[in-house]
């Protein structure tokens, strides 16, 4: 059998997908792709390749996997418990899973979206481009019990890695610049919308997530005469009731509710990781400083690959510990320098 997983059991909600597709919004088709692709740039950086490789997103929940051959893998986004044949391999990291071995991965313990990168990428087929599954336009289908995932090839054999990832999983401040109706909000109700404290409500997919709330709803004037108009993710509509919805990567590519402003891509991926109840709070930005923000946020990710770090590891649980170059240097039996005064 060629390089693959074996998918031995497997969450209700993982899926194949990647940075998403461009291209489409004019036929009505939103970009997709990963919920949170931060974390996409921290296992590439790890595993020393392509942020647009192909990974599996496993939401809450992760699953079994046996190694048909030698398959380097990484760990990133949601924090979730991970072994190798029993042994606890650490998150945020770049391990070796052996042929025949089998990774564990169970639920999530913080954020919502964990990723299993692997060297080479997924080899799965693509839809309109791109191999990401986008459930709501039906490309593609969740990963089931007894799916084989094909690997690319794979141009390294380094692992031993780890990241220290940007701080996403526990909600907190969400930045972000007017839109396209903020000025339909009165001043105070801008103003009462960046002071209030949100919960991530339970109401929430790939489309949007409902921000729920104490206190009245945030009403703008003239809400019922919007025409629909372009939508993207990150966008924060104003239901009829007053309600903000988060749109997500999957959202529509139109809609007539009023939009009080954007967030910025870099702290979209805090609403995705956000758990059920935490305290979201937004905070309104200039477009200069939000693209300043933002700029240094791009910058960041693509210099993942320079802030990598040797994983420390203790040799008694390493099951690879033959492949790792343990020797750097060598020394002489008949000249020891350091004796010499």
């Amino acid at each position: 059998m060629n390089r693959a997983l074996i998918v031995r059991s497997i969450g209700p909600a993982a899926a194949i997908q990647d940075l998403g597709r461009t291209g489409f919004m004019s036929a009505g088709l939103t970009r997709g792709g990963a919920s949170d692709p931060a974390a996409l740039h921290e296992g590439a950086a790890l595993l020393g390749q392509m942020p647009s490789c192909a990974v599996l997103e496993m939401a809450g929940m992760g699953g079994v996997f046996e190694a048909t051959s030698d398959i380097r893998i990484a760990l990133s986004g949601a924090v979730m418990d991970a072994t190798i044949d029993g042994a606890t391999v650490q998150w945020n990291s770049s391990h070796l899973l052996s042929a025949c071995s089998v990774l564990k991965i169970g639920a999530a313990r913080r954020g919502n979206f964990g990723y299993l990168h692997v060297g080479g990428g997924f080899a799965t087929p693509s839809y309109l481009g791109t191999q990401g599954c986008h459930m709501s336009a039906g490309l593609g289908r969740l990963i089931a019990e007894g799916d084989i995932l094909p690997v690319g090839k794979d141009a390294s054999t380094d692992t031993g890695f780890y990241v220290v990832p940007e701080q996403r999983l526990d909600g907190g401040k969400i930045r972000f610049v007017r839109s396209m109706q903020s000025d339909k909000f009165e001043d105070s109700t801008m103003t009462r919308f960046t002071k209030t404290e949100f919960r991530r409500d339970p109401r929430g997919n790939r489309q949007g997530i409902r921000m729920d709330f104490d206190g009245k709803g945030f009403q703008s004037g003239g809400q019922l005469n919007i025409v629909s108009e372009v939508t993207i993710a990150g966008d924060i509509q104003i239901t009829g009731d007053g309600t903000p919805f988060v749109l997500m990567h999957e959202c529509q590519t139109t809609g007539g509710y009023p939009r009080i402003g954007t967030i910025l891509p870099c702290d979209l991926n805090k609403v995705s990781q956000a758990p059920i109840g935490s305290s979201l709070k937004f905070e309104l930005l200039t477009l200069e400083e939000g693209a300043a923000i933002q700029a240094r946020a791009s910058a960041v990710l693509s210099g993942l690959r320079k802030s990598i770090k040797p994983l420390i590891r203790d040799v008694t649980t390493i099951q690879d510990l033959l492949s790792y170059q343990l020797i750097s240097g060598a020394i002489s039996a008949k000249n020891a320098p350091l004796d010499e005064g």
